[in-house]
């Protein structure tokens, strides 16, 4: 059956219900992660910062199951000035983001993209990138920013995968974000003449990439997230720094 997409912002507790259930599926069942706040009983994957986002989702009315399961695709969005009513971004407590604080300029970070395994390769994430590059334009957004994962926590395994990001796709000082002192976790572990970079690009993930052709950047350091069972980097994006060519990709929705 075709799917019968609506892309819109949950607006309702049980619209946020919902993506909370498609986040547990990805993030809990799926690749294994955990939080303080996480909903074993309702299966619902939440923390504190869920009320003051806008939850971007993509709802299939094929489904005709509950329709708690019928959303399969969420992108959480906060933008500056909500987090400077709440005091803080969520990957504040992974990263320093002072130098894109101290900016002036219009932010907006992203978070908990997931995407439910049936719809991956499809056209779901089409239409969640034309949602985000309407949503940017809409609000006028100068630059964008999250962290993404990868799978597991052992660094070693990821090296070469870090070590590239690392030596080819290196924030400008601008919006060089940096791990915090604590978890600061080094992402040059490997010479850039060392590294099979054919290789070591197939072990990036789709969405790391997917910004990489968007013309974004990594922040310096990784975080190692043993809740979530993942090794974060932060990617920054620059509206301003995208060239023709990026603008068309990102406003087509042609990155997926």
């Amino acid at each position: 059956m075709d799917p019968q997409f609506t892309l819109k912002l949950a607006e309702t507790p049980q619209e946020l219900m919902a993506a909370q259930r498609l986040r547990y599926k990805v993030f809990v069942e799926e690749l294994g992660g955990h939080g303080s706040l996480v909903d074993d009983v309702n299966r619902l994957e939440k923390d504190r910062f869920d009320p003051h986002f806008d939850h971007l989702i993509l709802i299939d009315h094929a489904i005709k199951a509950d329709p708690m399961d019928q959303v399969v695709s969420v992108y959480r969005l906060l933008q500056s000035s909500k987090a400077a009513e709440i005091g803080q971004f969520y990957s504040e407590d992974e990263y320093n983001l002072s130098v894109l604080k101290a900016s002036g300029r219009k932010l907006l970070e992203l978070g908990r993209s997931c995407l439910h395994a049936d719809y991956r390769g499809g056209a779901a994430m089409f239409h969640m990138w034309n949602g985000l590059a309407a949503y940017v334009l809409e609000h006028e957004i100068e630059v964008l920013f999250g962290v993404a994962s990868f799978h597991g926590t052992n660094t070693d395994d990821l090296a070469a995968p870090l070590s590239l990001l690392h030596h080819r796709h290196l924030a400008p000082i601008d919006l060089r974000v940096r791990a915090q002192p604590e978890h600061f976790q080094s992402m040059d572990l490997i010479p850039e003449a060392d590294i099979d970079r054919r290789k070591a690009m197939l072990e990036v993930p789709a969405l790391i990439k997917a910004y990489l052709r968007l013309g974004g950047f990594v922040g310096e350091g990784a975080y190692v997230d043993h809740a979530f069972n993942t090794t974060d980097v932060c990617l920054v994006l620059d509206t301003q720094r995208m060239n023709k060519k990026q603008k068309s990709l990102y406003t087509k929705g042609l990155i997926a």
